[in-house]
């Protein structure tokens, strides 16, 4: 540090902060150890991805879903963990009997070894002796991070309850501490993965300035003609995925399903769905803008939909 720049640092009483710039045949000759899958293929060591749906879609149910297949290295959905790892569930909303109960149905449902359920430990409200952390408050870091300590994988659920002073969601400097926060996480090896609420318009609610960080986006919203009585039912939509293509960033339906009481899941293709959504509404005398805004698709979409019908005589013919 050159005299000047010292002098300026004591006049203004701001200590100097250590910056580094790596010439690139350093960069280049670095060995830096690559990214692992954590969950195939989507959810990878030292990434930090978003979960958002709207309330009652069930975000907590995945969450959690994704939380005990990581900590016992077994699957999901369409999702495979190659290992088990170690996680740290942060909840901040939900009673500790619902949590419990929704861990019961998980465990029964997907068998593992016992040992490895002392690979995810559970953060929650009705446990503590004080006051929840406030991740946007960077006097909290320091006990998450030891409460953290060699997981590879913390899932924080939700945003709204676990970063509650940052200001207005829809500011987007309300983001800089939860970002500092998430960089450290990643910068020692850790995985992160935020359950956040959709806002009316489907998208995550508040600053889109958090996406800019992220690895994946995942949106869960439910079908068109979902009802209340079908239970989890959802689709799953990749809204951004660094490194993610092809079939693995295809949207697909999952409907919860249950056999002597215990859950499994169905998995079918979105367009397949949404195949058999269009000919029904079309029988039912619908016009294809509406059943484009409907299905929230494109009339393209549903044209091709209606093509493939027709051909196929699934079309009925009216007067």
């Amino acid at each position: 540090m050159s005299a000047n720049v010292a002098a300026i640092y004591t006049a203004t009483n701001v200590s100097p902060r250590t910056l580094i710039a790596t010439s690139l045949s350093v960069f280049l000759g670095m060995e830096i150890t690559p990214q692992e899958a954590i969950l195939e293929p989507w959810l990878n060591t030292k990434s930090l991805n978003m979960l958002h749906a709207k309330r009652g879609v069930g975000k907590t149910h995945m969450g959690l879903a994704i939380a005990y297949a990581v900590a016992t290295g077994t699957s999901y959905l369409r999702w495979k963990a190659p290992k088990p790892r170690k996680v740290v569930y942060l909840d901040g909303e939900m009673s500790s009997y619902s949590l419990q109960s929704r861990l019961q149905a998980i465990s029964e449902a997907t068998q593992c070894d016992p040992n490895l359920l002392d690979n995810l430990r559970i953060f929650t409200p009705d446990l503590q002796h004080g006051p929840i952390p406030d991740l946007a408050e960077r006097g909290w870091h320091l006990a998450v991070r030891e409460l953290i300590g060699d997981a590879e994988l913390v899932i924080v659920d939700n945003l709204s309850c676990l970063a509650r002073s940052g200001g207005q969601e829809n500011d987007s400097d309300s983001w800089d501490v939860m970002s500092e926060w998430a960089l450290g996480l990643r910068r020692d090896g850790v995985a992160v993965l935020f359950m956040h609420h959709s806002g009316k318009n489907g998208q995550q609610r508040g600053t889109s300035r958090r996406e800019d960080i992220l690895n994946v986006v995942i949106n869960l919203k439910h079908p068109a003609d979902y009802a209340s009585e079908k239970g989890a039912h959802f689709e799953v939509h990749f809204e951004k995925g660094r490194e993610l293509y092809g079939e693995d960033s295809k949207p697909f339906l999952a409907k919860m399903l249950s056999n002597e009481g215990l859950q499994y899941w169905e998995i079918e293709d979105l367009d397949a769905s949404t195949f058999d959504q269009v000919v029904a509404m079309t029988n039912l005398g619908m016009m294809m803008h509406d059943i484009a805004a409907e299905l929230g698709v494109n009339k393209s979409t549903v044209s091709r939909h209606q093509k493939r019908a027709k051909e196929e005589g699934l079309i009925k013919k009216t007067p």
